[in-house]
C-alpha cells in the first residue's frame, strides 16, 4: 500500500511525506519533483507546452509511482483533480487530504516564483482556487487531515494512525 498526500500547494505535502519517510523508512516520492527530474522545470513545461501537456505528464508519473508498493507519494496540488488519477492512485494507495487554512497557505507561498499557477499573486490565485478545488480534494480523499496548528510530526502520525497495519510495523518513533 502505498500512503498518497494531496492538497493546495503549501499545504505541506511534500515537508511530511519527508517525515512518513523518516518515521517509517520507507521512501518518499514527490510527483513534481519527478517530473522536473525527468522533463525540466515546471514552469518552462507550463510556457512551452501549456498545462495540458503537463497534466499528461503528471498523468504518467502518477502511473509509474503507482505501480510501486509501500511508497510515500506527494502529489502536485492539481493532481487529484482529475479522476484518472484519482482512479490510478486509490488502486494502490489511500489518499490524505491534507487541508490547511488559505491564510497557511499564502504565508507559505508568499514570493514563490516557481509555481506558474501563482501567476498574479498568491493571496489572489489561493482565494480563487482553494474554493473551487476543496471540494474535489474532498472527493479524492479516504481520510482528511486538518493541519492547523499541528507540526509535521504530528500530521504524519495522524496518517499513521489511519493506515493500520500495512505501514504500523514500519514505525521507527
Amino acid at each position: 500500500m502505498n500512503i498518497v498526500l494531496c492538497g493546495m500547494m503549501g499545504c505541506g505535502k511534500t515537508t511530511v511525506a519527508a517525515e512518513l519517510s523518516r518515521i517509517t523508512g520507507r521512501e518518499s516520492v514527490d510527483t513534481d519533483a519527478e517530473i522536473v527530474k525527468r522533463h525540466g522545470r515546471i514552469a518552462d513545461i507550463f510556457e512551452k507546452f501549456g498545462e495540458s501537456r503537463f497534466r499528461e505528464i503528471e498523468a504518467e508519473e502518477v502511473e509509474r509511482l503507482s505501480s510501486r508498493d509501500g511508497l510515500i507519494i506527494a502529489t502536485g496540488g492539481g493532481c487529484v483533480l482529475y479522476d484518472r488519477n484519482v482512479r490510478i492512485l486509490k488502486r494502490s494507495g489511500k489518499i490524505f487530504f491534507l487541508e490547511a487554512p488559505a491564510e497557511t497557505l499564502i504565508s507559505r507561498l508568499e514570493g514563490d516564483t516557481e509555481r506558474p499557477l501563482l501567476a498574479g499573486g498568491a493571496a489572489k490565485r489561493v482565494n480563487e482556487l482553494l474554493p473551487m478545488r476543496t471540494p474535489l480534494y474532498l472527493a479524492a480523499a479516504d481520510c482528511v487531515i486538518h493541519t492547523a496548528g499541528l507540526t509535521p510530526t504530528e500530521i504524519a502520525k495522524k496518517i499513521l494512525a489511519q493506515c493500520g497495519a500495512d505501514f504500523s510495523a514500519d514505525v521507527k518513533n
